[in-house]
């Protein structure tokens, strides 16, 4: 079996429930298939479709990630924790 064949198989949910990790493995292998030109149109543009689906979730969790690295914080004991997200400040002129 060919690997773009191998890696034609049925797609997986949209990756909202893989491991970050996983999902990128499974995008990387999507873009792998995608590239080799051995793959039918259809196929295609189910793999297409697959990997935004990937992509806009590993996104997502690296956005999530970022926020809660931004309120980490040491408490008085020097351990890290979380700080409660803090409103957007108000412009004087309101």
């Amino acid at each position: 079996m060919s690997k773009a064949a191998k890696n034609a198989a049925p797609p997986a949910s949209g990756g909202a429930e893989l491991p970050f990790e996983e999902a990128m493995k499974r995008l990387e292998s999507v873009v792998e298939a995608m590239e080799s030109d051995e793959l039918p149109l259809e196929t295609m543009l189910a793999r297409f479709e697959e990997g935004m689906k990937l992509a806009d979730g590993c996104q997502a969790r690296l956005a999530a990630a970022e926020v809660k690295l931004q309120q980490l914080e040491k408490n008085a004991g020097g351990e890290l924790t979380l700080r409660p997200p803090t409103a957007p400040e108000q412009s004087l002129d309101e």
